[in-house]
């Protein structure tokens, strides 16, 4: 032990010894005495300097085991040195909530674009594609018109026509989808003999 800790667990237990005296019944002049006793040590409390008390709590609580499986132990902060971002909390919201369709328009457009394939994909129409492309680029050419800071716009504008030739090659590559077979269709009185009405 530190001799700050000793220092502070011997005022603790001349603290005790005081209140304990106070207790047994003792004469006014023996009361003042102790008052003063007691300022004292107030005094030489105030003395302590809070870095040798924040020293004693860091002490006492690693001593209790209080730093034990803490949620980063033995691992970087995440966000640690990296320089300042006044946005940094509402990044961090966004990662934590998994929240989609917020952010900037650079960052959304990568995004969409990254997963633009996909979506055309599931679409059953030329004239649907066209519609999303033509809306894609839109958008990616206002944004690159707005000057309203954030990350630069670097997301390219897709040409419709080859996407559309593109679109159709993935979907000729496709094992055609067999449609469900419908379920087979019973009679009145089957369907009335099973309970199914």
């Amino acid at each position: 032990m530190g001799g700050g800790a000793k220092d502070i667990r011997r005022r603790l237990e001349r603290a005790a010894e005081v209140r304990s005296y106070r207790g047994a019944g003792i004469s006014a002049e023996e009361e003042a005495a102790l008052d003063a006793l007691d300022a004292q040590e107030r005094e030489k409390r105030k003395k302590v300097s809070d870095a040798a008390r924040a020293e004693y709590l860091v002490r006492d609580a690693m001593a209790q085991g209080k730093f034990d499986n803490l949620k980063y132990a033995g691992k970087p902060i995440p966000g640690l040195g990296e320089r300042y971002d006044p946005d940094w909390w509402v990044k961090g919201l966004i990662q934590r909530e998994n929240l989609s369709g917020l952010g900037p328009a650079a960052i959304l457009l990568r995004t969409e674009d990254a997963e633009l394939d996909a979506r055309l994909d599931a679409q059953y129409t030329e004239q649907q594609v066209r519609d999303i492309l033509q809306d894609f680029n839109r958008r990616v050419i206002d944004a690159r018109r707005q000057l309203q800071g954030g990350p630069p716009v670097v997301t390219k504008t897709r040409l419709v026509d080859e996407e559309v030739v593109r679109w159709r090659e993935r979907r000729a590559a496709r094992p055609a989808e067999a449609p469900p077979e419908p379920e087979p269709r019973h009679s009145w009185w089957q369907r009335l003999w099973k309970g199914t009405g």
